[in-house]
């Protein structure tokens, strides 16, 4: 899969609160939490954000609690793929679970810069910010995790496999 978007670009220790705040928590609907995704950090976030844009991030991204509504947030947001140095364990399950491209660039996260052009291949793990012209590698999903964020998420994939 290739995903290309603009860049947002945000520092460590992202925590799934500042995400999605938990004054929202009382629905699960995608589209009414991706109104609220980033406000508390980026009040102007959703006004900016477009389809296939991608979150550039430090250390430790996703941090806190394990509501799946962070990953689900950004998602509906519009947001095709994260990049960071590296994500809470439960954030990264939690995103594949949902269907969100990750990728774990320390470099790529140190050298991509707000606004920039980024181009995202998941299967090579090559990500391009297409603005410097300078090219990362990242690891590249295994065929299983390709295929749940191809499917929109795990309950996607099982419900297609089971219906076949």
């Amino acid at each position: 899969m290739e995903f290309k978007g603009n860049a947002f670009r945000y520092g460590r220790d992202i925590d799934t609160d500042v995400i999605i705040p938990a004054r929202y928590l009382n629905t699960s609907d995608p589209a009414e939490l991706a109104k609220h995704c980033m406000e508390d950090l980026d009040t102007t976030f959703v006004e900016r954000v477009q389809p296939g844009d991608i979150i550039v991030a430090d250390e430790n991204f996703g941090c806190g609690s394990s509501r799946e509504h962070a990953p689900i947030a950004i998602k509906a947001a519009g947001v095709d793929a994260v990049i960071a140095k590296s994500f809470a364990r439960i954030f990264y399950r939690n995103a594949i679970n949902t269907g969100l491209a990750i990728l774990e660039c320390p470099e790529a996260a140190d050298a991509i810069s707000e606004g920039d052009v980024v181009r995202v291949d998941t299967e090579t793990g090559t990500i391009t910010d297409e603005t410097t012209g300078a090219t990362f590698q990242a690891q590249p999903f295994p065929p299983f995790i390709a295929e749940i964020i191809e499917k929109g998420g795990l309950v996607n994939r099982w419900k297609e496999k089971l219906a076949n």
